[in-house]
């Protein structure tokens, strides 16, 4: 209970030092860079060379208890903070994660599950400004994976956020709300081919519920979000579909209902093919708008380095239909693991 109350309250790299000084933990450090070419028709490019880099630092250990502990801090450009979590692995009862940052956790994980050779449709580096399922990711989140009596091939995770829009909390700081999200939670569901009985079959699904405060003006009632879907894969070909549907509770914009769906071929162990496609309605007081984006994308890789390429359509790009909001375009990257 004493190792316990050292890693709550202690700062992200002292829990690491008290878990490793009584049970000799492990520390790592994992990086890429990733070199993109962009060039885009509808819109303005600007410089087409770009790039990115993250370094993502983990640690593990077992406290004398039988408690396993792993820690993950993941940063993105410039050294920027973009995500941690802790996760507690009880023996005989599952795991307990404490997240922070955009890491995926409840509903937030199945914003878009269907294979891909690369990226989604709309993230490859042509964004269609499509409205996905995030649930209570935003705020620091308590997530459970239960692994006692579930049945075989069941994934069950449920995620909760006492204040689902409010700004991640770190060591005796406190977190105040930055807009008007309250508390909510996830419920997630991921059942593989030991339940289904289809070799390569998983079927998942989703639902959040959270609150939010309701000054009638622009909000007049609380939010919820649904994800259905499958993903199959079959030797060298994979495909997938999935819809989703959010509630807003905005009194303009009121719902978004989703649809993605995508196929990929790997044609040898290096080289993969793939297509993606997701589109969106979002409905208003007055009238439906669409957006959507298709994507061709191949990858092929060799060692550490791995070469991508997706065509990218945008249409009514965040739901405009003004100049502008039909934008296609090539993108290129050399990613690069060490």
């Amino acid at each position: 209970m004493n190792k316990l109350s050292k890693l709550g309250v202690s700062a992200l790299c002292g829990s690491l030092a008290a878990i490793s000084a009584a049970n000799a933990g492990d520390l790592s450090a994992t990086g890429g860079a990733t070199i993109t070419w962009l060039s885009e028709e509808g819109a303005a490019t600007g410089n087409p060379i770009g790039m990115t880099s993250a370094v993502t630092f983990k640690g593990s250990g077992e406290l004398d208890n039988g408690w396993n502990v792993a820690l993950t801090i993941a940063g993105n450009d410039a050294g920027a903070y973009s995500a941690s979590n802790i996760i507690i692995t009880l023996p005989g009862l599952g795991d307990v994660r404490i997240d922070q940052g955009a890491s995926g956790t409840g509903i937030a994980r199945m914003d878009d599950m269907t294979p891909s050779v690369w990226e989604e449709a709309d993230g490859a580096g042509i964004s269609a400004g499509i409205d996905k399922t995030l649930g209570v990711n935003t705020g620091t989140t308590i997530e459970v994976t239960p692994s006692e009596a579930m049945p075989a091939g069941l994934t069950a995770r449920f995620a909760y956020s006492k204040d689902a829009d409010g700004g991640n909390v770190n060591d005796k700081a406190a977190g105040g709300a930055t807009n008007e999200l309250g508390s909510g939670y996830d419920v997630t569901l991921e059942a593989g081919s030991d339940l289904t009985g289809v070799d390569g079959l998983t079927i998942y699904a989703g639902i959040s519920e959270y609150e939010q405060y309701q000054n009638d003006s622009t909000i007049n009632g609380d939010g919820s979000e649904q994800v259905i879907g499958f993903k199959y894969a079959a030797g060298s070909f994979s495909f997938g579909y999935q819809m989703s549907d959010e509630e807003t509770g905005e009194t303009s914009v009121t719902d978004y209902e989703n649809t993605m769906y995508s196929v990929t071929f790997n044609v040898n162990d290096d080289l993969s093919l793939g297509y993606n496609h997701v589109e969106s309605d979002q409905v208003t007081t007055s009238a439906h708008s669409d957006a959507e984006a298709d994507s061709l994308q191949a990858s092929y890789t060799m060692g550490g380095a791995t070469f991508s390429i997706a065509e990218v359509d945008v249409k009514n790009r965040a739901y405009g239909t003004g100049t502008g909001a039909d934008v296609s375009g090539t993108v290129v990257a050399l990613a690069l693991a060490f």
